[in-house]
């Protein structure tokens, strides 16, 4: 018995020491998601090409910011603005939805799974906290952009997103494209910024219209 309680404190310590050591490493390193390791450990392909973050358009980078995370360079890693709105819409009965961060987007991207639950979102708060510690908004939003999966078929990150969508690199996007790519985030698989439908076009129009009006604060961290 006190064999396998001294294998389960070992377990216990490399669960919880592995993403507090990649998330020092990942400041030097590219890392790969998740759900980039589950496709290749089940035989899928997975197209990404890192673009560090002065290569991709800066349309690309404001549009993703303000449909994503419009208060990214203000927050500490969780948005407690935004928290507590979702907290008071739905009282306390739905707060696994919505409130989510760039960085614990992030989180759950680099340690964790997808799906909507109270363990994962428990979990996220911690390690984004973590990861805002530790790594800077300019790192965190390079490797968002680059580990965010843009595709049904294994695409991830900014490059694979623009070449499969409109045959370009990710620092050439013009302001309509990069929204388009912004808004298909959310649910890419069911998204197609190459082929948008009305519903898309409008979300992309919406997201154009807001941009002006987010100003410098968008970037001023990066």
């Amino acid at each position: 018995m006190g064999v396998l309680r001294g294998w389960l404190w070992r377990a216990a310590l490399v669960i919880v020491a592995t993403p507090l050591v990649l998330g020092l490493v990942y400041n030097i390193v590219p890392p790969v998601s998740t759900l980039m390791l589950a496709r290749w450990a089940t035989g899928q392909t997975v197209s990404r090409t890192w673009v560090p973050l002065e290569g991709i358009s800066q349309n690309l980078v404001r549009a993703v910011l303000a449909s994503e995370d419009a208060r990214f360079c203000s927050h500490f890693g969780v948005d407690m603005v935004e928290l507590q709105g979702v907290i008071d819409d739905s009282d306390g009965l739905d707060a696994p939805r919505g409130a989510s961060t760039i960085t614990m987007q992030l989180a759950k991207n680099l340690f964790l799974w997808n799906g909507r639950s109270y363990i994962r979102k428990g979990l996220e708060f911690p390690l984004a906290l973590y990861l805002n510690a530790v790594m800077s908004k300019h790192r965190q939003l390079e490797i968002y952009l680059n580990i965010a999966e843009w595709g049904p078929n294994g695409e991830f990150g900014a490059e694979a997103a623009a070449q499969r969508a409109f045959g370009r690199g990710a620092g050439q996007l013009s302001p309509r494209q990069a929204a388009l790519l912004a808004v298909t985030l959310p649910n890419p698989y069911r998204r197609n910024a190459a082929k948008p439908g009305p519903g898309l076009n409008r979300l992309a129009g919406n997201l154009l219209a807001r941009l002006p009006r987010e100003g410098p604060e968008l970037t001023a961290c990066l």
